[in-house]
């Protein structure tokens, strides 16, 4: 999978010199393009800088040009400083010059580091090494060493990040050198532009940013420069108080103090007076809340009453005399459940809104269209069973990229127990009937979109909400489209969450209408995997206009992507493959990344396919 993210992105990047940034942070656990810089030449070296800052272990340039192997004379004379065995300031900022070099197309400074103590890998590229290193490279370029913590009398290697310029000329000139960045809490790409004085821009087009991009506390970033840094640079660090002693400030006498008394006077009276108005509302609001409960309790009880189990009963049904005496076959800690917030709608309604539920209103096999009340909705037949899972799904979620639960209605003249959910109705139908209708109009930006849309829908089932939940049923018949052309995911009624897969992997119940990942169409099993595989069907069906009822056909036409073959040929394969009706009103660059990662997302080893978070953090390139 991270071969596959690196290779996504390498079609993003085109300027020669410039580096990807990644937004993980020093201990994250997964590689992301960025996590060290790409150079195409093994023989290409060059002259960089690292920053690094002073703390309680390395508080002397003596210690910290021992600990990268740097020329003393040469940090002490860039940083203007006299003494190697001064003790500096814990955060004060040393600029270290590198010979960095090219190697298996990997930029990097490379060091040795004695393990004193038993630690942890994050400890020492995070804390030791300042971030100038991610934890997860630090393993991987130590093999055998495995799991978090390392022994002590271990000698590792450390490859530290830089990066050469290559031809790289930007706004300020030429660029001569770069220097790796540790970001700390606090700073920002305007910030580091003013210590180093060069152009914020310069900046975000090294890194491959822009002006609304945003840069993460324990990341790094490389900053061009056209000549030597100097220590102009250095801003203020408050660094926290060490232990055993807190610092003193001295403070000048004062010279009026009969004017600060007075200004104490009136700032404490007007600090009382905003103090007595913050009561005052807040008590104003605790009044208007009680309230509300009780008028919200009072609408509840009269509810419950209405909406009685009527299934353990045997008096006669009472004759329906509109909404406010409508009975039904859900139990009234149901209604708890979905807080009040659905609909109780009658078959009377439900019949003349889809005209006896005519054909003509029919979407698909039991879901039909209609209008009540203005309003067009979405009925789908279903049983007692399955309303209360729904019920019980949808009062946990609250998201724009899910369809909405609107209400529900138990067929009472029914022997079966029938019943009906009640949706919001989206006017452009499903995906697969926008992809499907002559001449459509989803335009390559709005394809992208609704991936986006989808995959954000997903990882918020996943991720977001207690307990997780499976969707289990993705494809383009249950992707719905707005009017302005975003996408909302319909059909949430898993069979199992997350939590409970976990402990038992196997679940043969559940039915699929789209691709079915391998693992679970041979032995059941259940895993996020899953809806990974099936929205990767939904990417190739984006793609290709296709429609793909196995997650087999489509896969198959994707083959030239393994790699191995001629560039241009993949290229052209890959337009061969495109929806006619996108005629050529669409990136090629973004085509084949989007092609790349739903080839990704179908592999037939769940472990090799991606995370929505992963998904998620390409797409998001895109929009």
């Amino acid at each position: 999978m991270i071969h596959l993210l690196v290779l996504i992105w390498a079609f993003f990047v085109t300027s020669q010199g410039q580096q990807y940034y990644d937004p993980s942070t020093c201990s994250s656990e997964e590689t992301y393009p960025g996590s060290r810089y790409s150079c195409a030449d093994p023989q290409e070296n060059c002259g960089a800088f690292l920053l690094y800052r002073a703390n309680w272990d390395y508080p002397t340039i003596s210690n910290i040009t021992k600990l990268f192997g740097a020329d003393l004379d040469a940090v002490l004379s860039l940083n203007e400083l006299g003494f190697p065995t001064e003790n500096l300031r814990p955060g004060k900022e040393i600029l270290i010059p590198i010979h960095c070099s090219c190697a298996d197309q990997l930029f990097q400074k490379n060091v040795t580091y004695l393990v004193s103590g038993s630690t942890e890998f994050s400890e020492i590229a995070c804390g030791v090494f300042g971030g100038l290193v991610k934890s997860i490279t630090l393993v991987e370029d130590n093999y055998p060493f495995h799991g978090n913590f390392t022994k002590a009398g271990s000698e590792l290697v450390v490859p530290l990040k830089c990066a050469c310029p290559g031809n790289l000329s930007l706004s300020n000139g030429t660029v001569q050198s770069l220097t790796t960045y540790p970001i700390m809490e606090g700073d920002d790409i305007n910030k580091v532009a003013q210590k180093f004085g060069v152009p914020a821009s310069d900046i975000w087009a090294a890194n491959h940013l822009d002006y609304r991009s945003t840069v993460y506390t324990n990341t790094t970033i490389v900053v061009p420069l056209t000549k030597e840094p100097s220590l102009t640079f250095t801003l203020p660090y408050s660094p926290p108080p060490s232990p055993g002693f807190l610092p003193t400030v001295p403070v000048e006498k004062a010279t009026d103090s009969e004017q600060l008394r007075n200004l104490y006077i009136a700032g404490s009276v007007v600090g009382l007076s905003l103090v007595l108005v913050a009561l005052i509302a807040y008590g104003l609001y605790l009044k208007a809340l009680k309230r509300w409960k009780g008028q919200k309790l009072q609408s509840f009880k009269t509810r419950s009453s209405q909406f009685s189990y009527l299934s353990t009963l045997s008096s006669p049904r009472s004759p329906q005399m509109g909404r406010s005496s409508r009975t039904s076959c859900l139990s009234p800690d149901l209604l708890v459940g979905i807080k009040y917030s659905l609909n109780q709608y009658s078959i009377e309604e439900l019949r003349k809104a889809t005209r006896n539920f005519s054909e003509d209103t029919r979407i698909d096999r039991s879901v039909y269209k209609g209008l009540i009340d203005t309003v067009e909705v979405m009925i789908k037949g279903s049983n007692l069973k399955e309303t209360h899972r729904v019920i019980n799904v949808h009062s946990k979620i609250n998201h724009i990229n899910i369809l909405t639960l609107l209400g529900i209605c138990s067929d009472e003249t029914s022997d079966d127990s029938q019943s009906y959910l009640i949706f919001e109705y989206l006017s452009n139908g499903s995906l697969r009937d926008c992809l499907s209708r002559q001449g459509n109009t989803l335009h390559w930006h709005r394809r992208t979109q609704i991936a986006f849309d989808v995959a954000t829908g997903l990882h918020y089932l996943q991720h977001c909400i207690f307990p997780s939940y499976l969707h289990m049923n993705v494809n383009s018949r249950n992707i719905f489209i707005v009017s302005n052309w975003r996408a909302k995911i319909g059909n949430i009624a898993p069979t199992t969450t997350i939590a409970s897969s976990k402990g038992n992997d196997r679940d043969t119940s559940i039915s699929f209408n789209g691709g079915i990942a391998p693992e679970h169409m041979l032995n059941g099993l259940v895993s996020e995997k899953v809806d990974v595989f099936a929205f990767g069907v939904v990417l190739l069906e984006l793609i290709s206009g296709l429609e793909d009822i196995d997650g087999k056909q489509l896969k198959e036409s994707i083959r030239f992507l393994a790699g191995g073959g001629n560039e241009g040929r993949c290229l052209e394969q890959l337009r061969g493959f495109m929806d006619p009706c996108l005629k050529d009103n669409y990136s090629l660059t973004e085509a084949l990344c989007l092609a790349v990662l739903a080839k990704a997302c179908v592999e037939d080893d769940p472990l090799h396919r991606p995370s929505m978070d992963d998904v998620m953090k390409v797409l998001a390139r895109m929009v």
